[in-house]
């Protein structure tokens, strides 16, 4: 029985190849669109962890602290659980990162070192939005040890505010996408049945099988979902190779290449199988 599904698959194929051109054209732009806006979110993932991972709290120290004590508020920073890291900055590293980023040497008028000794800390991703951030700063400021709790938090805020929207359009835009995948490979499916209606009839009459009538339709579909998954696949990865050099790498952004792969293959037979059952839903052994 499967191998007479499969040969009646094949022949809708040779019987119908203005539908079979125009199935396998919209479901191979639908997984091409569809993986594109999925690359965009991935891609905006990676840019809000790495801007997360890169949020520098700075901490300075009073001058009263003495070297003992400063070693006994690294251990204790080290035991922080929402720090990933910090980085111990004294007084003569920020002269030096003073006249370097100003290019003024106040040592020239002063004959003392104004600048106080700091901790630059690191926060783990998952600690790295606005609520989280205030409760730290709260917490950083409560020590005896800290005379001051300083953090870019506007600058941060607005990019991390600016990813989540793009994001929202991301979705929305890929949601929309995917509904006119759906729409486009659905009126081909009935585009397909209407043509054959005549022989779909008289299968009924001759006392065919519902499974007859509709599994060859569906194979044609799943056939048709992996050939534009192919298709999609080798246009996507030209598109790569033509792009990598100016975009960021897609070893980032889809570590796993296989699954990748596994998954943009499967997405073009889950269409077309998806869209075929929903419209051959009403069909029935009715004459």
């Amino acid at each position: 029985m499967i191998l007479f599904w499969l040969k009646e698959a094949f022949k809708l194929i040779a019987r119908s190849k203005f539908s079979f051109l125009l199935a396998l054209t919209s479901i191979t732009l639908s997984v091409i669109l569809i993986t594109i806006s999925v690359f965009i979110i991935r891609v905006s993932n990676h840019f809000e962890d790495q801007l997360k991972s890169n949020i520098v709290i700075s901490v300075f120290i009073k001058d009263t602290i003495t070297n003992n004590e400063i070693e006994n508020i690294k251990t204790e920073l080290s035991q922080l659980r929402y720090l990933s890291s910090y980085e111990f900055i004294t007084k003569d590293k920020a002269t030096e990162i003073f006249i370097k980023e100003t290019g003024e040497d106040f040592r020239k008028i002063l004959d003392y070192n104004p600048l106080p000794a700091s901790f630059n800390l690191k926060l783990k991703n998952e600690y790295a939005i606005r609520d989280s951030i205030k409760k730290v700063i709260k917490n950083l400021s409560g020590y005896q040890w800290s005379d001051e709790v300083i953090f870019r938090q506007d600058f941060y805020q607005k990019i991390l505010n600016y990813i989540d929207q793009a994001k929202v359009y991301v979705f929305a835009l890929t949601g929309l996408i995917f509904l006119v995948s759906l729409y486009l490979v659905y009126s081909t499916v009935r585009l397909i049945l209407n043509s054959k209606y005549s022989e779909l009839e008289t299968m009924k009459f001759v006392g065919a099988k519902l499974s007859t009538i509709k599994m060859p339709i569906i194979l044609n579909s799943a056939l048709t979902g992996f050939l534009s998954g192919l298709i999609a696949l080798g246009i996507i990865w030209a598109l790569y190779f033509y792009v990598k050099d100016f975009l960021i790498t897609i070893d980032t952004v889809f570590p796993n290449k296989i699954e990748f792969i596994v998954v943009l293959l499967a997405l073009g037979p889950i269409i077309g199988i998806t869209v075929t059952v929903l419209s051959l839903r009403k069909i029935s052994l009715k004459i």
